[in-house]
């Protein structure tokens, strides 16, 4: 953690001070931008205020008063519920906005983990409580070169881990005369392991013609649909280093079961690719030319091109969101649809770009990442162009 960045940022964003609280981990950001670890007790309130000037205060409780000894700042202590107030009060005192991990009407749910009483509790001292979400994606929300090379390796593994899934499902298709979305599921997390990959107790969806409409679909060994020929297959894949700090790579491939696709099918691809493509050239036209960006922007030009297809009622989810440690991160989404969020998008980020349209017989969705550098934007991985015909050709003739 460097305090001396974040009290430039305070002043920069114009917030007196930052205060981070956390009762039984509730708070991962505050673990994840204060660096702290997860072990002991979490039994009792803490409170760690970092002022735009001067020396950080730590509040904790006296059973419990190490729990932030890691940290620097002078350290008070409390026992009884009038200690603690009282104490929080004082901290406070020089102080009129305060920064919390709260969300004006939960409006980016991914920030708002400070319970509503404690925010009530910071207000009856006379402080103007407001949102952390911009100092969150500054200080927890960017890739360090380590982090992105880690993403950069995920990447390339899992892009090969789905194109050998689409040589599998042929060559079991052709075997047997079909497979089953388990058992598909079941041979990317083989490959998962082979090659040091995790995805944290989550599972890849495979989802074939009906279930690739629902956009959270996951296969059960009791509830799984056969694959055959001539069926639509929706491959979404995401994994990360099974290392400390490594990052998540997060990715959606679509295919069919034939030499060629349906006109309902290939027309629907195409859009939901036109879709894609115009979410990543604004990115990339905005970062290039030094101009802002929010993340509700690229939602709508993605949004935009189905709506303007006749499809806008089955775009049904955000265009993207934030990518970190954890495969929904809490950097800004690409988001003018669930949320509306007005963050910007920062370098050193990384967000998908995953526009879908969900009709009742089969859904598509095309998803990238991007990363943000100071002064450009990239896809990190492979792009699909072209539906793959899983029986017609080899699968990388599909990619570039």
């Amino acid at each position: 953690m460097k305090i001396d960045a974040i009290q430039q940022a305070l002043r920069e964003h114009g917030i007196d001070a930052w205060l981070f609280y956390d009762f039984h981990r509730r708070d991962p950001i505050a673990y994840r931008v204060l660096r702290l670890k997860h072990h002991g007790m979490a039994t009792r309130r803490w409170y760690y205020l970092l002022s735009a000037t001067g020396q950080p205060v730590k509040l904790v409780h006296r059973i419990e008063s190490g729990q932030l000894d890691s940290l620097s700042g002078d350290k008070r202590v409390y026992a009884s519920w009038q200690e603690h107030q009282r104490l929080l009060q004082e901290i406070l005192k020089p102080y009129h906005t305060v920064a919390m991990q709260y969300s004006p009407l939960n409006q980016i749910p991914y920030i708002s983990s400070v319970d509503a009483g404690t925010v009530d509790l910071i207000r009856s001292f006379g402080k103007n409580v407001v949102s952390s979400a911009a100092l969150v994606q500054q200080f927890e929300c960017r890739w360090s070169d380590a982090a992105l090379a880690s993403h950069l390796e995920a990447g390339k593994l899992i892009d090969g881990i789905i194109e050998e899934t689409f040589r599998e499902i042929g060559r079991r298709v052709e075997a047997n005369g079909e497979t089953d979305e388990y058992s598909v599921q079941q041979f990317i997390l083989e490959q998962f392991e082979l090659h040091k990959l995790t995805s944290s107790r989550q599972r890849p969806i495979v989802a074939v013609n009906a279930n690739s409409g629902n956009p959270h679909y996951e296969p059960l060994r009791d509830r799984s649909a056969p694959i055959r020929p001539g069926d639509f297959v929706l491959l979404d894949v995401w994994g990360k280093l099974n290392r400390p700090g490594a990052v998540y790579y997060d990715v959606t491939w679509t295919g069919i079961v034939a030499a060629e696709p349906p006109e309902n099918v290939q027309r629907i691809f195409e859009i939901v690719k036109a879709a894609r493509n115009q979410a990543v050239e604004t990115v990339q036209s905005a970062v290039r030319a030094g101009r802002p960006l929010h993340g509700w922007e690229v939602d709508r030009a993605a949004r935009n091109v189905i709506t303007e297809s006749g499809y806008g009622e089955y775009f049904v989810h955000r265009t993207g969101h934030s990518i970190g440690e954890e495969v929904h991160g809490n950097g800004a989404n690409m988001d003018d649809w669930e949320t509306h969020d007005d963050r910007p998008v920062i370098p050193q980020t990384c967000f998908s770009v995953e526009p879908g349209i969900y009709l009742p017989e089969f859904g598509v969705r095309s998803e990238v990442n991007v990363y943000v550098s100071e002064h450009d934007a990239r896809v990190t991985g492979r792009v699909q162009d072209q539906l793959i015909r899983i029986q017609a050709a080899p699968v990388n003739s599909y990619y570039h």
